[in-house]
């Protein structure tokens, strides 16, 4: 029996993927609290079961499917990449990461909140109640310290681009067009490095394309990662 997962990034939980579950409700959406290492949230999930694995990311959680594919090529069959890339650390990364982790300890996560979300989304939601409003909530879900694991695991990633070339599997890489942090020139890149992948452009979505543009995404992914699945 094949089990999808869908593997949350930075702050996210399964709200992220409501789209998807909706439609797939026997999907799994891993739970990475007390973690600070991406290998090892990618041990994690794969010990969440057994067999074939159809493994969808967004985001941080789309480097963990990526480290899962390296771990395990034989069981990890069809792979989602949405709004991520696959560079090592840049300089002067590691500085600007250890600021806004104090940030979000002296002020809180209602206020990192408002502080990271605006450049996730579309510019033309920033005014959206509704989303920015469930994005905040979801961000508040978390505290400063889980924050801290999170990017002490984003600091300490591995380098995928050294690797991408040797994952084989089936795998779809979906980018918003307006996505400013894991731009689509990005996606272009790992497009180019791995074997067998096609590229999705989001249209009027930024880096949370998935509830930006929640039809567009479940549309694209969810005959992806159900290849075998009849029409109801």
């Amino acid at each position: 029996m094949t089990t999808t997962l869908l593997v949350p990034g930075l702050l996210c939980d399964a709200f992220v993927w409501e789209p998807v579950t909706r439609a797939m409700p026997e999907a799994v959406v891993p739970h990475l609290e007390g973690m600070d290492n991406l290998s090892e949230m990618a041990r994690h999930c794969l010990s969440l079961a057994e067999g074939p694995l159809h493994v969808a990311g967004h985001s941080m959680g789309a480097r963990i499917a990526m480290e899962m594919a390296r771990m395990a090529p034989g069981r990890v069959e069809r792979l989602a990449l949405l709004d991520t890339g696959i560079h090592p650390l840049k300089e002067g990364e590691p500085a600007k990461r250890a600021e806004i982790v104090a940030f979000a300890r002296e002020n809180g996560m209602r206020a990192l909140a408002e502080r990271w979300l605006p450049g996730m989304v579309h510019p033309d939601r920033h005014e959206d109640a509704t989303l920015m409003g469930a994005l905040s909530e979801m961000v508040m879900r978390r505290d400063p310290e889980e924050h801290a694991r999170q990017i002490a695991a984003l600091v300490g990633r591995p380098d995928a681009s050294r690797y991408l070339s040797e994952i084989t599997c089936p795998t779809l890489l979906v980018v918003g067009r307006q996505d400013v942090w894991s731009p689509v020139v990005q996606h272009e890149d790992m497009l180019a490095l791995l074997p067998d992948a096609r590229l999705e452009i989001i249209e009027d979505a930024g880096h949370f394309a998935p509830v930006e543009q929640p039809d567009a995404v479940a549309e694209i992914l969810i005959p992806f990662l159900t290849p075998n699945r009849r029409e109801r």
